[in-house]
């Protein structure tokens, strides 16, 4: 029996990984590499996120983090949430460089939830989101038994918009006012997958090395 169990989260704690690119479960000790990668964002990620009680040092500190562990290990524990670092593989260790969550998990009759992600500008334009995304995708479709999933963008973020439209994800609504963002209320465009819509494919990594190959 695994340490947050199996009843209630199928399919977690579990390592992904593709290439150089590795989803694993976070970890006390990467509070530090999470503070820097976060602090040198500022200005990359602060238009994206939900607007934050406190100041982005306060709130992307090594100490923040340490709530922020907890908070996600409750959410997977529970069932809610799949919250993964996005690392680079580098000779025999891995560089965080990102974060993706499948989160908002509801089961029974829905079996849907809620895809997050943001990546270092440094490493930006490389694939490493839109394949940590097919990866997370096609073990929650799999052993992490849902059925459907969404990704919801501000209209403004190309880059992010980008990596969904690769992937094939469906656009299907717009959200008015729908999160609170950098300070104001905003819109959000809508975008939703079943595990139907890609199974001929052989997964959504499958899909997305064709993509890729095509492109090249």
């Amino acid at each position: 029996m695994s340490l947050f169990g199996p009843a209630r989260s199928p399919g977690w704690p579990v390592e992904l990984a593709d290439g150089p690119v590795l989803l694993r479960p976070y970890r006390r000790s990467d509070a530090a590499a999470w503070s820097e990668v976060r602090r040198a964002n500022r200005a990359w990620l602060a238009p994206w996120e939900s607007s934050l009680p406190g100041s982005w040092d306060e709130m992307n500190s090594p100490a923040a983090f340490r709530w922020v562990h907890r908070d996600q290990r409750r959410s997977a524990r529970e069932g809610e949430g799949m919250p993964f670092a996005v690392c680079l593989r580098e000779g025999d260790r891995d560089r965080l460089v990102g974060h993706i969550n499948v989160g908002s998990i509801v089961r029974r009759a829905l079996c849907s939830g809620y895809v997050g992600y943001w990546v270092d500008a440094r490493v930006a334009g490389r694939g490493v989101i839109p394949t940590a995304l097919a990866l997370a995708v096609d073990h929650a479709f799999g052993p992490g038994g849902l059925h459907r999933v969404e990704v919801n963008i501000r209209p403004e973020n190309k880059p992010s918009r980008r990596v969904v439209e690769k992937l094939g994800f469906r656009e299907e609504s717009y959200h008015v006012r729908y999160m609170h963002i950098d300070g104001a209320w905003r819109d959000h465009i809508g975008y939703a997958m079943t595990s139907e819509e890609i199974a001929a494919e052989g997964g959504l990594l499958a899909r997305w090395h064709r993509v890729r190959a095509n492109a090249g």
